[in-house]
């Protein structure tokens, strides 16, 4: 019986130990996320309850930091967005594993990944750009009207929009089409009020808008695609005036009509004929 209680705080010793030593399996995927200056850091898995995470990271040169909402944490990510504030700069981040809130261990260095390295002024996606459709009133100039995409960045107490930080290298591109057609053209733009030359006065056009970025790598220039606006066609055709099911239910009523029309005609015609052979059963005779 000693022997067995002997062998029972061994084992709990052991567990006690092994896990005070700090056992913890490293992060892996480590990776950013950012759109418009909006950046997460994630990773896998997510922790269990014996471990947590906490997130270092440093500008190329300068001192590691600390987010004080990704030490010893249960999530798998961490937004460093207020922390990257110069956009210029290229960052890394390293992922700790790490006892929980509230244990203690006798580690003194604790496993890590390093994540890839981030520069937010070459790597943010640009977000999609609201705009505003016009044509004047002798529907010869047709003009947009963009509105920067807002950014995750403040200064001076004022959210920064994408043209705060990009300046002149901010430029859109506009995809165009004839309405129902699938021929596109394309216009570049430097400014947010953008007239669109060449196109005919009495055809609807639809337009799509992204941010163009020219000095960045090609897989970063461009950014995702505005929702599409059409202008409004002055000689619609009744297609477009009218939904399938109102001109379907239009030509059921026109045949119906014709139908109807047909029937009496018919019915008309037989009875004609059958009150011309009563008068000719009625004639008596003649005398030969």
């Amino acid at each position: 019986m000693a022997s067995v209680k002997a062998t029972l705080i061994s084992v709990l010793f052991f567990l006690s130990t092994h896990s005070a030593s700090g056992s913890y399996p490293q992060a892996q995927n480590v990776t950013w996320k950012s759109t418009n200056f909006k950046t997460i850091l994630s990773w896998e898995p997510k922790p269990s309850t014996d471990y947590s995470y906490t997130v270092e990271f440093s500008a190329v040169g300068g001192d590691k930091q600390r987010n004080p909402h990704c030490i010893r944490s249960s999530a798998a990510v961490c937004d460093l967005s207020s922390f990257l504030s110069d956009v210029n700069a290229c960052y890394m981040a390293d992922v700790l594993s790490e006892p929980p809130r509230g244990a203690t261990t006798d580690l003194i260095e604790f496993p890590y990944t390093n994540s890839p390295w981030f520069c937010p002024y070459k790597d943010t996606d640009i977000g999609k750009p609201n705009f505003k459709l016009e044509v004047n009133e002798d529907k010869k100039k047709t003009t947009l009207y963009v509105t920067d995409p807002l950014t995750a960045l403040f200064k001076d107490g004022q959210q920064l929009n994408i043209r705060d930080i990009f300046a002149d290298q901010l430029q859109y591109k506009v995809t165009y089409r004839k309405n129902k057609s699938t021929g596109k053209r394309v216009y570049y733009s430097k400014s947010n009020i953008i007239e669109l030359p060449r196109l005919d006065k009495d055809e609807s056009y639809c337009f799509n808008v992204q941010a163009y970025i020219p000095s960045r790598t090609i897989d970063k220039q461009l950014g995702e695609l505005s929702q599409p606006q059409c202008s409004q066609n002055n000689n619609p055709s009744i297609f477009e005036v009218y939904s399938a099911g109102v001109i379907a239910a239009a030509i059921f009523l026109i045949l119906l009509l014709i139908g109807i029309i047909i029937a009496i005609a018919v019915v008309c015609c037989k009875q004609r004929k059958k009150a011309q052979r009563g008068e000719k059963e009625g004639v008596p005779l003649r005398d030969v």
